[in-house]
């Protein structure tokens, strides 16, 4: 039973984090008084703290609009001003049925409350369904402000009713509220969508489907740039490339157990000719099958298999977002098949370097380590096999110490059949995400009687490391577009540089200028529009082009190029040559300027 004096106790006596999760719980309380009052019919679902404040959901008999958000925001505020007590009260089930007998969503909460547990909170003359955790009164709530509205399934279920939730920001002061207000217009300046949009990168069409990428000519040559990258990058540290199909017979994923775990997140079953196909959505199956296809011996092991292999998952439709969470992706993959524990350790430290230094040059900095793992008490989501699991958790715990990373340790995190290393960064709305995974599999070694010749001339099962370095291309692109706010560097930018006539006269030469830099294989262009020529400037900045070229008469003469860089840097005149070796050099050593 909660404690019913929790409303009182004194705010200065508690951690920060209880001290804004009560104040936000609170405020979410206040905003459904308001939007009570608003629309006496609306059907109330849950209203919790979140990381940057509160929010409530509501079955409204209308749609809500911006200025409702602003009705609400203002009744909120009277409500802090008239300072009513937050009291918790028990209730009997017959007290709370009748109470509450117009409201479904509490009458479905309230039949899972055993009995001697129902408690609600009231504040002025609203009350509702809780079990505490308030401040004492409304005028303790803080700095808020509503932000926005959106949909959301009662409970995350899509085989719910469809409710309005209404988000709000709350921090202790106002100065932590402008500069939450600041982060998020920061992150919607820097949002994949806009800026992809402006580029050209890529489109998302209704047609085609959500979360399906159509790559345009410039993002897929900046999609190109990195595949050609991490391929060669993988050849150099022992990773042998195949390429195999995107479907495969059910049975296939009935073997390797992914059907009985990750069916609902497949694509229906195609049947043709008596059999059933699948469109994969993993392509460790494909990569144990390559293995099996002949016979292994200990000298050839670790054997490295990668591919940048095409997946398919059925994200549901409210989980899907511009490009980093996409229903058909390709995956930098590889799967290591390692004879051992010790060998295991040092190619899962051998991973970890790798994307050390893969992004090293991306210029990734805001990552972390993640040690996920399984739950023992949970038979249905994880394989029942306990000591595959505490030998999979140390092996990877003790990797993660002997290179000296930071980590965190997630219980309930890990992939069905092994625990995983999880490389969390943040996107540009602050929402961590999982970017790629390293994790150690004893199972579906077992699942598919793998075997090699061991050094006594015995038979053995091989470990497998499944691991990406730089996640699907969609994640990664995403990722760059926001960490660079679309000025990827010269080595990925889908034009490299402009070649700028002054005056129609000047086409010839820019056209000259421009041969003898793709000779080298740069990306160049030549605007020969009867634009003048700040306006030519000014849009190859707003594309967001390297490097400017302006030729002129002078320019002509001295086989040189005015060269401009992006961001309104001015390096002045420099001979063609010049030019050609600096911007090879830059791109060649895959530098992060301009």
């Amino acid at each position: 039973m909660p404690d019913l004096r929790d409303s009182h106790r004194n705010l200065v006596d508690l951690p920060k984090d209880e001290r804004l999760a009560r104040r936000r719980h609170s405020a979410a309380h206040v905003l459904a008084e308001a939007m009570v009052e608003l629309m006496p019919e609306a059907e109330l679902g849950i209203g919790p703290p979140i990381e940057s404040g509160f929010y409530y959901d509501f079955r409204l008999p209308r749609a809500l609009t911006n200025d409702d958000l602003k009705w609400l925001d203002e009744r909120m505020r009277r409500s802090v001003k008239g300072r009513h007590r937050f009291e918790m009260s028990e209730l009997t089930r017959a007290e709370a049925e009748a109470r509450y007998a117009k409201q479904p969503f509490k009458l479905e909460m309230l039949a899972e409350i055993e009995d001697g547990n129902i408690t609600q909170c009231t504040h002025a003359a609203f009350s509702d369904l809780c079990r505490g955790g308030h401040v004492g009164h409304t005028g303790e709530l803080g700095a808020f402000k509503l932000m926005s509205i959106a949909g959301a399934y009662w409970r995350g279920s899509e085989k719910n009713p469809m409710l309005q939730r209404v988000y709000g920001a709350l921090f202790e002061s106002k100065d932590e509220l402008a500069a939450h207000e600041q982060q998020l217009e920061d992150a919607r300046r820097r949002d994949h969508r806009k800026i992809g949009r402006d580029l050209k990168l890529f489109d998302l069409v209704d047609d085609v489907g959500p979360g399906h990428v159509m790559w345009l000519p410039a993002g897929a040559t900046i999609r190109r740039e990195l595949e050609r990258w991490i391929e060669d990058l993988e050849i150099d540290h022992g990773y042998q490339h195949v390429i195999t199909p995107v479907v495969a017979k059910r049975e296939l994923y009935v073997r390797s157990g992914h059907w009985d775990h990750y069916q609902e997140a497949m694509y229906p079953v195609m049947e043709r000719d008596g059999e059933e196909y699948v469109l994969r959505p993993m392509n460790c199956p494909h990569h144990i099958l390559i293995y099996e296809s002949e016979q292994h011996s200990y000298r050839e092991m670790p054997l490295r298999i990668a591919e940048l292999g095409n997946m398919h998952r059925w994200e549901k439709s409210g989980q899907v977002s511009g490009m980093s969470r996409v229903r058909i992706m390709t995956l930098n993959d590889a799967h290591i098949f390692c004879a051992g524990t010790d060998q295991v350790a040092q190619e899962v430290e051998g991973v970890l370097r790798l994307m050390e230094e893969a992004y090293g040059v991306l210029g990734l900095k805001d990552y972390t380590y993640r040690l996920s793992l399984g739950d023992r008490d949970d038979k249905e989501k994880y394989v029942d096999n306990p000591p595959m699991w505490e030998a999979g958790e140390a092996l990877l715990r003790k990797v993660l110490q002997d290179v000296g990373l930071d980590f965190l340790e997630a219980t309930g995190e890990a992939a069905f059949y092994g625990p995983k290393i999880d490389v969390q960064f943040k996107t540009a709305s602050g929402k961590e995400e999982t970017l790629v995974t390293v994790q150690v599999d004893f199972h579906l070694p077992a699942q598919f009687k793998l075997e090699y010749i061991a050094e006594d001339g015995g038979r053995a099962q091989p470990i497998i490391v499944h691991r990406g370095v730089i996640s699907t291309m969609e994640r990664m692109v995403a990722l760059l577009i926001e960490e660079y706010e679309g000025n990827f560097p010269l080595w990925l930018c889908p034009t490299q540089a402009v070649v700028i006539p002054i005056a129609d006269r000047h086409i010839p030469y820019a056209q000259e200028v421009a041969a003898k830099l793709k000779g080298h294989r740069l990306r160049v262009e030549v605007d020969a529009r009867g634009e003048r020529m700040n306006a030519k400037i000014r849009d190859a900045q707003l594309r967001k082009v390297p490097y400017m070229l302006v030729v002129g008469d002078r320019e002509a003469e001295n086989q040189a190029a005015a060269v401009r860089v992006r961001g309104g840097g001015d390096l002045g005149a420099l001979p063609v040559a010049e030019i050609v070796e600096k911007l090879r050099s830059e791109r060649d050593q895959r530098l992060l300027v301009p």
